[in-house]
């Protein structure tokens, strides 16, 4: 497997013909390809019994469990991709930001950035920093074989929000406060997270990552002016960073019906769309020119079967006329799903899509 030539943007030719990687180019696929967000992880037995002892973020760093635990979906379910094993702070925690992701809880700062002086955390990440992400990838390519791997970041925003916040918030009071507050440190803090988030997105890419998704989870708490006016350079500034590889980019936020025109005007090739918005007017807030991905609300997951595939007629329905179209869940599988019921529902989304 050779990595991606960053001179000419080619995939490698693996992956290139896959039905995910046709489907983010809006291309005619065999059939309709479907991933899952959080596919590795808290649901699978194998998962928890390969975490057993381990902390996440030593999970995150080691390349045999970010191999076994990436494949694990990918060998249960004949999902159309996998997603690379890690967490959004890792690009933080490795250039030195003292957090730790504390279970029940999330990641957690010990020294949030409230002040300019607080700035000097964010030093410049290199790939040295992440050699263990270069060495996952490595052997996750050699084991995938036409399986498309998508790599993933934090996007600036949710990273800012993190580390003003000092762990996950509810109504971002001090983020808020300091965009409205202090625009320009604001400014400042979100392009220093663009530059971290842009070199960690080339370090999986040029190692062999097929395609890359920007999660910006806390997102969808802003107003589509403030998105514009604070957020929007940041996120732009990542997808143009990654722009000349040629690998398909990926804009996913929660709760952010409102935004989703401005996702795809940030740079996403592909937008992906949370289980609130159906699929039909999701493309009208996006408009022409992109791929969506989604849109399956997770809960539907407990649901009989039945009721399963008829909420995913439903989603499929909507998608009928996308230029191209990702199945996804609308946010991350939850931890207690039956895995079962995700190896259905591939089968039954390939079942019903096959050309």
């Amino acid at each position: 497997m050779t990595v991606n030539d960053e001179a000419t943007g080619q995939q490698p030719a693996a992956t290139y013909d896959s039905a995910f990687l046709k489907a983010c180019r809006r291309e005619a696929v065999p059939h309709t390809p479907v991933w899952f967000m959080r596919q590795a992880g808290r649901s699978l037995p194998e998962y928890r019994k390969v975490r057993e002892g381990t902390a996440m973020l030593e999970s995150c760093m080691r390349p045999d469990l970010v191999t076994e635990i990436t494949l694990q979906p990918v060998r249960r379910h004949g999902v159309d991709a996998a997603i690379y094993f890690s967490d959004i702070v890792v690009p933080l925690k490795a250039i030195g930001v003292d957090l730790d992701i504390k279970p029940g809880v999330g990641p957690v700062v010990e020294r949030p950035i409230r002040s300019r002086a607080d700035l000097a955390q964010l030093r410049d990440l290199t790939p040295d920093d992440v050699s263990y992400v270069t060495e996952a990838i490595g052997l996750l390519t050699g084991e995938l074989g036409g399986t498309p791997l998508i790599g993933f970041a934090g996007a600036p925003f949710t990273l800012a929000s993190y580390l003003v916040e000092g762990g996950p918030s509810r109504n971002h009071e001090h983020t808020k406060a300091l965009m409205y507050g202090d625009p320009q440190l604001w400014a400042d803090l979100l392009d220093r997270l663009a530059e971290i988030t842009s070199a960690f997105l080339k370090v999986q890419i040029e190692a062999g990552a097929s395609a890359v998704q920007l999660f910006d989870s806390w997102v969808g708490a802003l107003a589509p002016a403030d998105y514009r006016r604070s957020v929007m350079p940041a996120s732009r500034k990542v997808f143009d960073a990654v722009a000349s590889y040629g690998v398909p980019r990926i804009h996913f936020g929660v709760g952010t019906g409102e935004l989703l025109g401005l996702l795809g005007e940030a740079g996403a090739d592909v937008v992906g769309v949370d289980w609130r918005v159906p699929l039909d007017e999701a493309v009208r807030r996006v408009g022409p020119g992109k791929a969506l991905q989604g849109n399956l609300d997770p809960a539907v997951l407990f649901a009989p079967r039945e009721a399963v595939e008829t909420k995913t007629d439903e989603v499929l329905a909507a998608a009928a006329g996308l230029e191209g179209h990702v199945f996804n869940l609308g946010h991350g599988v939850l931890p207690t799903t039956d895995p079962d019921a995700l190896t259905r529902l591939v089968e039954y989304v390939h079942t019903r899509t096959a050309v």
